[in-house]
């Protein structure tokens, strides 16, 4: 097995970031009208781009109720190749 680069990162760069977007469209009845703090169940879920960790975002990834979120989150890690660990066994990380 091959052991995970380390790189020096400067605060603000250290996370990695899904941008979760909920629709309001066709909420309010007039043309491009919202209604404050109103929005469907329905959305997208995006990965943030961060050169640092290697992450060139791909597309968006729809999700339709509340409940498909984690899954959906979850897809979004998977396909950028994120793996997910446990804190507590983070350290000496092999891929």
């Amino acid at each position: 097995m091959e052991r995970i680069e380390e790189r020096d990162a400067k605060y603000g760069k250290r996370m990695i970031e899904i941008k979760v977007r909920f629709w309001t469209d066709n909420i309010a009845e007039g043309e491009g009208k919202i209604l404050p703090k109103v929005c469907w169940e329905s959305g997208v879920v995006r990965m943030e781009r961060n050169d640092l960790h290697g992450i060139d975002p791909e597309y968006p990834v729809p999700f339709n109720t509340m409940t498909e979120i984690l899954p959906k989150i979850e897809q979004v890690l998977k396909v950028h190749g994120i793996k997910v660990v446990r804190k507590e066994t983070a350290k000496g990380l092999y891929i």
